[in-house]
């Protein structure tokens, strides 16, 4: 099953049992990233200097990605020339970035949502595991890259790239200290893996996210409600 950036992101940050997402507020931030990040490699919109423009507006065939591009189409030209800056468009699109994410994974069957009242009270998603086996795919991939020295294909250095931008190292390797695979994240981040206009999109909307995550991983707590 082919699956998002952003989907990937989500489904590495949805506890499996109790379908809450960790790390908060900055893994909304990477999905959004990942949104970007799979626009700029089907080559529909490009990041450059410090400009986001939208080359090509023909859908991809994946709605969730094709949803955004419209969207995202409609900003920019709304913004106009010079003014549509990749950090202002993610501040607009993370708000509901895991909420489209979880969708799109329940539509696909790999989560489940579950309605909740905390203290009885206030309303709450949560979205535990139905079927595992793309997320444990995912998962050795990022192990032989990782952990085994394998060489990434350009999916999985943009994802890499993503959650090392948004420090999201114990999301992806929980059982790992963060100092053993922190210094190979950050060998991918910053290899040349892409195609130059390709790895400049990526590289801009990474500083973009870096910037954001920064932010949010200083002032927010690591927990985030879906709602």
């Amino acid at each position: 099953m082919h699956v998002t950036l952003a989907e990937e992101l989500m489904l590495l940050s949805l506890d499996d049992k109790s379908g809450a997402a960790k790390a908060g507020t900055t893994a909304g931030w990477a999905v959004a990233g990942g949104f970007l990040a799979d626009l700029a490699l089907a080559g529909r919109v490009v990041v450059d200097d410090g400009q986001l423009t939208v080359t090509d507006r023909t859908p991809t065939g994946e709605p969730l990605l094709d949803g955004r591009l419209d969207r995202l189409a409609e900003w920019v030209g709304r913004k106009g020339a010079g003014k549509a800056k990749p950090a202002d468009w993610l501040a607009k699109d993370q708000p509901t970035a895991i909420r489209d994410t979880v969708q799109r994974l329940c539509e696909r069957g790999l989560v489940v949502e579950e309605r909740h009242r905390a203290l009885g009270l206030f309303p709450v998603r949560r979205y535990p595991e139905a079927d595992g086996s793309v997320e444990r795919a995912l998962r050795a991939r990022l192990a032989a890259v990782v952990l085994d020295g394998a060489e990434p294909d350009v999916r999985t250095a943009t994802l890499i790239a993503l959650l090392h931008t948004a420090r999201l190292y114990k999301v992806a390797f929980p059982e790992q200290p963060r100092k053993q695979v922190e210094p190979r994240f950050a060998e991918i981040a910053e290899g040349d893996w892409a195609g130059e206009s390709v790895g400049q999109a990526i590289r801009n909307m990474q500083a973009a996210v870096a910037a954001i995550a920064a932010v949010t991983i200083a002032t927010t707590a690591a927990t985030t409600v879906i709602t």
